[in-house]
């Protein structure tokens, strides 16, 4: 968790020959090699950029200070050291069991949910291990949730990122800056939509080390990463912390642990002691009046300034100090200059169950005046529980910086099975600004022609059942219908499509006559085969009709007649 401006003081481990030997002997192969939008997010727009502007909040931690511990060196001779050497021991393999068992589940959960982004356990080990020290050593209840908040600097942009309270302090206890809280330090504006319930308890607490640990795997595989590839692994891994130096820490703790690690009981793990910052990382509860501090500063003494020189003649005489010199005006930052965003020509946005939307949400940001701002970050988020939509990646919330006209294209939205309406949210990152709301709509899909597959004649005797089942192919627009909603029902007549009450049926699973069959639907050729056809003992022509969603209509004509009895072969006499 360190900021990217490069004015944060670091100290310990990463200062040293041997975190420069570990981080060359573990990480050499590993080294960065991402082209990303400098926070491991995607971006649209041929002058979409990623320069920070200071608020942090590109990150899941806001580049909070991490601790910058390595893992022992493989080396039979240790290296000379300067200042604080990294850890060393076989004590640093041991992870405490609960924590142990999250990070496990976690990856568990995502093989499931994300096969393809091969996301291993002791990447979240890695990253535990940098963030908090594996939750302080593994303080925690049987529940996993820290017996004390762990909780990062105030990220009131004094030697930090700068980040205004989002939550009220509802998770760090600052209702003025935010914090980074938990295990895995998530900031809470991250924590808002990337948190996760990774216990099952119904709450998504980023101080509970499930909770946390399956949040960051969902965090680490957005964007349809593969992190079994180097280069998604490192944007990755930058998206969580975007600094070169957490991602080699990262790299070599997660080499580590994949070499081998071992349970230890909870409470008993070894606590890292350097941090980036060059504080201890020790705190773990909000202070009561939380206020602006200021950056560790080395603890070497100020030069005594030399005396003045008495002037010739003997005489001693008082030097003039100098006087200060002018304050110069702060620029603020592309995102303070916002004031408002303002649609940039979206469409109407509507799309079939399944379907990519033709229409992309795009906002422009703007000054007071109505200038356009560029190298700002805006967000958008799909709200709700209502809809199974995603953007292409498959997630709900995606991040863009404006280009060089202000303006901010959305990700593509796919629409999932789910149908009716949803909002995707805009909001500017870093800014308290009143955001714009899109309505967007997902209809059922829909066939307008339905055709039989075969030609073969339906008949049965009374009392027995049709040898051939009845199958159809339903397509909209010459192209197939696919996961179309059909209904089947035996009705009166073509003037009447109530259903019958005799002639031809269906079984239900019990054996129970049905003459209406709903909620069928086509295949992924847009084929639809019904169960097998019965007849009761009356005789005649009958009709089954089948609809789809979208007003496809076929009706089929069923004969229940008796065999045809043979005729006598004539007799002859002789």
């Amino acid at each position: 968790m360190v900021a990217h401006f490069g004015t944060r003081l670091r100290k310990g481990a990463m200062t040293t020959a041997v975190a420069a030997a570990a981080v060359a002997a573990l990480s050499a192969s590993q080294a960065p090699g991402v082209t990303t939008d400098g926070q491991g997010r995607q971006t649209t727009g041929a002058d979409a950029e990623s320069t920070p502007d200071g608020n942090g909040d590109g990150s899941a931690t806001g580049n909070s200070p991490y601790y910058t511990d390595l893992p022992p060196l493989n080396t039979p001779v240790p290296a000379p050291t300067i200042g604080t050497p990294a850890a060393t021991g076989e004590a640093e393999a041991g992870i405490p069991a609960t924590v142990l068992d999250a990070y496990k589940k976690a990856a568990d959960s995502l093989s499931a949910s994300k096969p393809g982004c091969n996301l291993p356990w002791e990447l979240l080990a890695a990253i535990g291990k940098v963030e908090s020290g594996q939750a302080r050593g593994g303080n925690v209840d049987a529940a996993g949730t820290t017996i004390t908040p762990i909780l990062g600097p105030v990220l009131n942009g004094n030697g930090f990122a700068n980040i205004g309270d989002t939550d009220g302090g509802a998770y760090d206890g600052d209702s003025t800056y935010d914090r980074a809280v938990g295990p895995m330090q998530f900031i809470p504006s991250t924590w808002e939509w990337a948190g996760e319930d990774g216990n099952g308890d119904g709450k998504k607490d980023p101080n509970n080390i499930y909770d946390a640990a399956l949040a960051a795997g969902n965090y680490l595989c957005r964007f349809s990463w593969d992190l079994s590839d180097q280069a998604d692994l490192n944007s990755a891994i930058l998206s969580y912390n975007n600094s070169t130096e957490y991602l080699n820490t990262v790299l070599s703790w997660l080499e580590y642990y994949r070499k081998g690690t071992h349970e230890v009981p909870d409470g008993t793990g070894t606590l890292p002691s350097n941090r980036s910052d060059g504080s201890d990382g020790a705190t773990t509860s909000p202070s009561p009046s939380p206020s602006p501090s200021t950056p560790s500063t080395p603890s070497t003494p100020a030069p005594t300034p030399p005396k003045p020189s008495p002037p010739s003649g003997g005489g001693t005489t008082t030097p003039t100090p100098t006087p200060p010199g002018p304050t110069l005006p702060t620029t603020p930052t592309p995102t303070e200059t916002v004031d408002h965003l303002e649609d940039a020509g979206t469409g109407a946005l509507t799309a079939t169950a399944g379907d990519t939307f033709g229409e992309q949400v795009a906002v422009r940001t703007e000054t007071k005046a109505g200038k356009a701002v560029a190298k700002v970050r805006v967000r958008f988020t799909i709200v709700g529980d209502t809809t199974d939509a995603t953007f292409t990646g498959g997630e709900t919330v995606a991040t863009v910086v404006t280009d060089s006209a202000g303006t901010a294209t959305a990700p593509a939205l796919v629409a999932g099975e789910k149908t009716g309406d949803f909002i995707v949210r805009t909001t500017v990152v870093g800014r308290t600004l009143t955001g714009l709301d899109y309505t967007a709509s997902v209809t059922a899909r829909q066939a307008d022609t339905l055709v039989r597959t075969s030609d073969t004649a339906l008949t049965c005797v009374p009392g027995g059942e049709f040898a051939d089942q009845v199958e159809v192919k339903a397509t909209y627009n010459g192209a197939v219908a696919d996961k179309v909603a059909a209904t089947a029902t035996l009705i009166k007549s073509a003037d009447d499509a109530t259903e019958n009450d005799k002639g031809p049926y269906f079984k239900d699973a019990d054996g129970n006559t049905v003459r209406t069959l709903a909620d069928l639907t086509t295949d992924a050729d847009g084929l639809l085969k019904l169960p097998k056809l019965y007849a009761d003992d009356t005789t005649g022509t009958f009709l089954l009709r089948i609809t789809t969603t979208g007003g496809a209509t076929l009706t089929v004509d069923l004969t229940v007649a008796a065999a045809a009895t043979p005729e006598p072969e004539p007799t002859t006499t002789s």
